[in-house]
């Protein structure tokens, strides 16, 4: 994850964004919070004019008008209040479209931005920590913009209004309130730049809680074969201690603030109307813009504004909580947007093409026959290469981490329809060779060539489109069986779907499933058997018919009848392709056309099954069963 933001670069950022996404409405609904701000603040003005009138009216003994003047004043406020009204219902309708947008459009592109992250990103990464923040992230975020924002807007012209007026009436009594709020600020800003730090804290350990329960969960029936019971809980206790003490100690800080913000308000309000008191015992002329002397018309009334200014100071204490937390799922959000896309730098392109006479050309129809288009930049010309399957490595050199290689100079070909088998124990570097092939990782030294071409400059779409993959573990989406197979190729028709999996030897099952190939499927096809979802994911790479097939232990999740059932298949699949074969059964091995033996990322011995039996080297071994797999 990147370094933390300064939050004020999250916060424009942030504000920016609304903007982008609700050019014209989130104006508007920033004048109708003004608004009824503002006019929140009217009943003060209204009350030192009726006791302006009635004052004055006692003093004179003259009643006559006055009931006339009050109801006029009611009238104004009556109007104000129901335009307040009408602006308060207005920016909460507003308000709800907006955050709801907000979200919808913020966790598009963050869905969208994950899609071009590199594996690497997912393989370094905790996937529940990665769906943090799509709920409790945005869950922060969709409180800060719906309540938090909105009630901080609201309090702070509230403020400036009511400050207005205050200073209008009475610079000394404003002097009192205006010293006990910057005590009120220093203060809020004391704790809350305290709880601020935690609060990023507390979001990250919850992104690991949950990350850490939904490992635990998918991995239940391993937890209680090996009665690892109380150790999965042992590890989530701390886990959850950390999330409890970090949670603990921003909250801490933010929850202290309410009750002293509160004290000092209450004495504010005494030390307001104790001054007020003493100005009117003397008959002092109040220093003010409006030079009205001080009289009880002014003194009551700012008792109701300094409680007014205080309440709202308070207010924006409340929101502290909401505001740290949201920005810091902001930052969190923002990160993760943040990170570096895959870089492509590809130019050549995968196209149907034809024959006219000996030359090949682009079509727009599907005619079967794909070539690389590689527009050469030299001279502006355009070659069609057709796709074969033709692989070649030389020379690769490969780390996932810097200064631990992986690989050292492996190189191999494969010609078109030859079928490739890789042999070695674990981390040998079976597996990272197909991923190089795929492009999921980009090599360090040496070159991969594709039917000639440098595969660098072949868009990594196209690439993995002319390569099929069936992987050890399988992946099924929610869906029907059809769809599910369809995953390998989108335009497949349902013929050419079934005639997959009658190849993959997938029909006979998915027959007899209640539905047939219309049997939803959920939860990574629970439902079906480990070696069922295999045989699915075989038909759904069946009909993506690529030239070049990667099985990467394909049948190490198939029992030993349904792998005879499924061999047949599997042959039928793998006829006239380029086939890489990753398997600890030398079994699935045997006809392949080279063998490749790996160990500790270098090819230590290559030739056919019987080559390899005549040298007596570590194929041999495991052959006999000298020698072992780890």
């Amino acid at each position: 994850m990147r370094n933390k933001q300064p939050r004020s670069k999250t916060v424009r950022r942030l504000f920016k964004m609304l903007f982008e996404f609700y050019p014209v409405m989130l104006p508007v609904t920033i004048f109708c919070i003004i608004f009824s701000a503002v006019v929140s603040s009217v009943p003060a003005v209204f009350m030192q004019n009726v006791i302006s009138v009635v004052e004055t009216s006692w003093k004179s003994g003259d009643w006559d008008g006055v009931s006339g003047k009050i109801l006029g004043m009611v009238g104004i406020l009556v109007v104000f209040y129901v335009l307040s009204l009408i602006s308060a219902f207005s920016f909460n309708q507003l308000m709800a479209i907006i955050t709801q947008g907000t979200l919808k459009k913020l966790r598009e592109k963050m869905f969208g931005g994950m899609q071009r992250l590199p594996i690497r990103y997912f393989d370094t990464h905790n996937h529940g920590d990665i769906m943090s923040h799509y709920t409790n992230d945005i869950d922060a975020l969709r409180q800060m913009i719906s309540q938090s924002f909105p009630q901080l807007l609201i309090s702070g012209v509230t403020v400036l209004t009511v400050f207005a007026i205050m200073l209008y009436y009475s610079f000394w009594l404003t002097l009192v309130v205006v010293i006990g709020v910057v005590l009120m600020a220093l203060i809020t800003k004391k704790v809350g730049g305290g709880s601020a730090g935690y609060f990023f804290r507390q979001q990250t350990a919850l992104g690991k809680v949950e990350g850490f329960a939904e490992e635990m969960m998918n991995g239940q029936k391993v937890i209680k074969v090996f009665c690892h019971e109380e150790e999965s809980k042992a590890a989530f206790d701390k886990l959850n201690d950390e999330l409890f003490h970090t949670s603990q100690r921003a909250h801490r800080y933010a929850n202290i603030l309410g009750p002293i913000l509160n004290n000092i308000g209450n004495v504010l309000y005494v030390l307001v109307a104790l001054t007020g008191g003493a100005l009117l015992l003397s008959g002092a002329t109040n220093v003010s813009i409006s030079g009205i002397a001080m009289s009880i018309s002014i003194v009551v009334p700012f008792l109701n504004m300094t409680k007014q200014f205080v309440g709202n100071i308070n207010q924006v204490s409340m929101q502290v909580n909401a505001v740290v937390m949201g920005l810091a799922g902001s930052e969190r959000i923002f990160n993760m947007m943040d990170e570096e896309p895959e870089q492509d730098n590809g130019y050549v392109s995968l196209v149907n093409a034809k024959y006219e006479g000996d030359e090949l050309v682009e079509t727009p129809e599907r005619t079967g026959i794909w070539a690389w288009k590689h527009p050469h930049r030299a001279d502006g010309t355009v070659t069609y290469t057709r796709l074969t399957g033709d692989v070649r490595l030389y020379n690769i050199d490969f780390e996932y981490v810097p200064g631990k290689p992986v690989l050292h100079d492996v190189s191999l070909y494969a010609k078109p329809g030859q079928k490739v088998a890789f042999v070695g124990a674990t981390g040998a570097g079976k597996t990272t060779i197909t991923n190089l092939l795929n492009r999921f990782y980009d090599i360090a030294d040496g070159k991969i060539r594709y039917d000639g071409i440098n595969i660098g400059k072949i868009r990594k779409s196209d690439l993995r489109h002319a390569i099929g993959m069936v992987l050890q573990d399988t992946n099924l989406f929610t869906g029907t069986v059809m769809e599910n197979i369809r995953y390998g190729n989108l335009e497949a028709t349902d013929d050419e779907c079934i005639a997959a999996a009658k190849l993959a030897g997938a029909d006979d099952f998915i027959e007899r499933l209640p539905e047939g190939y219309q049997t939803q499927l959920t939860g990574n096809g629970a439902n079906l058997s480990q070696g069922q979802r295999q045989l699915l994911s075989i038909a759904r790479a069946a009909v993506a018919d690529p030239p070049v097939m990667i099985l990467d232990e394909a049948t190490s999740s198939i029992d030993t009848r349904t792998e005879a059932i499924v061999q047949q298949g599997m042959d039928a699949l793998m006829y006239g392709r380029t086939v890489f074969v990753i398997a600890h059964r030398l079994s699935t091995v045997k006809n392949s056309n080279v063998i490749l033996v790996l160990d500790h990322g270098r090819v230590i011995e290559r030739g056919t099954h019987e080559e390899l039996l005549e040298q007596k080297g570590q194929y041999y071994q495991l052959h006999t069963g000298a020698f072992e797999l780890e």
